[in-house]
């Protein structure tokens, strides 16, 4: 089987590389072919990341370069599709594709349908507030990354609708204990999504006055989401991730309950679970799914709840183990690439056929 798979980003892009890349080696090990075409390159991410716009240019040729991999996808068994093809454009690629009967199969792990139908631009919403939905009814298969994506995809009027939660490697994802003295808060993320550590400010204050906690952010760029607030701020690599989670004793994701955070599958929590740790989550979206309230972690919505789940996990060192422990297990059982990889082979195959 031969496949053309069209992503957004590259490696360095966090959704592509969760939903696309680190599946390749276990498809190739299985005899499928991957050419691997990213619409946007690590650069692009870097200049993202720091706040600087890409060329012009630079996006009509990375525009250009997607149609001449469509054009070519007729020599393909299957395209599989991160979020849509063409950004920003109506969806003409997508739509010639059903025309031809060129099987797709496109992968979702936020809400993209938002940043059409609420945009404040109400010409972007006139023109591609319907957007997503075409895509996902043109589809041969919608991969859903949780329940609000496959509501939606279900509403769209999508043909074969397949649930596939974004899942972290235990080949790389191991428990270590912290080497690291005192209570660490710690937080995993990009500069796009920084701010939302600022939503509990008023709870991390409180854990470095009264508890002498230290903050630490993985990720977060040139952001400083709690300015005047102490915090330590590392850059993020893949060589070291899994080290740098492995320093907290609490992993946290403040999230405010918006519509497309609601579409958000909760990946960092993941992340911080496999570690074998406890975790402090606001109860939006996918994570109320992954978090096992009171047995894995806990869900916070005020400052009160958050200071006060805080303070349990540093007081008692044993639930800190005994809900690390329930949630490496859980990650092994449901948000694991060993159990998912098997099961994207199979829904890519049915596809192709």
């Amino acid at each position: 089987m031969r496949i053309l798979a069209l992503t957004r980003y590259g490696p360095l892009g966090p959704s592509s590389r969760v939903r696309f890349y680190q599946y390749y080696p276990y498809l190739r090990q299985h005899g499928v072919d991957i050419q691997a075409a990213a619409l946007l390159d690590d650069e692009y991410i870097r200049r993202l990341y720091s706040s600087k716009r890409a060329s012009l240019s630079t996006v009509v040729g990375a525009y250009l370069q997607r149609l001449a991999w469509l054009s070519r996808s007729s020599s393909f068994d299957l395209l599989w599709i991160e979020k849509e093809l063409l950004p920003w454009l109506p969806p003409w690629a997508e739509r010639l594709l059903r025309a031809f009967r060129v099987p797709y199969v496109v992968d979702f792990d936020d809400a993209l349908f938002h940043r059409y139908d609420l945009h404040s631009n109400p010409l972007v919403r006139l023109l591609l507030r319907t957007k997503i939905a075409a895509v996902m009814t043109h589809a041969t298969t919608v991969v859903s990354g949780n329940d609000y994506l496959t509501r939606y995809a279900r509403q769209a009027g999508a043909r074969n609708i397949q649930p596939l939660p974004s899942v972290v490697d235990l080949d790389r994802y191991h428990v270590a204990p912290s080497q690291h003295p005192g209570f660490r808060i710690g937080w995993i993320g990009s500069p796009v999504t920084a701010p939302f550590v600022g939503l509990v400010r008023p709870a991390l204050e409180q854990a470095v006055r009264t508890l002498n906690a230290s903050i630490v952010l993985v990720g977060a760029g040139q952001i400083d989401p709690l300015p005047g607030l102490p915090s330590q701020i590392l850059p993020w690599s893949a060589a070291s991730e899994v080290t740098d989670i492995q320093s907290f004793d609490v992993g946290i994701m403040p999230l405010p309950d918006a519509p497309f955070e609601r579409g958000k599958c909760g990946y960092k929590l993941i992340q911080y679970m496999a570690c074998g740790l406890p975790v402090i989550a606001s109860p939006t979206g996918a994570n109320t799914q992954i978090v096992d309230h009171g047995k894995t972690g806990f869900l916070a919505t005020t400052p009160a709840e958050w200071i006060g789940a805080i303070e349990t996990l540093h007081h008692d060192p044993a639930l800190r183990n005994e809900f690390g422990k329930a949630g490496r297990a859980r990650v092994a059982s449901t948000y694991s690439l060993q159990v998912a990889a098997p099961q994207l082979l199979e829904i890519l195959q049915s596809a192709a056929l």
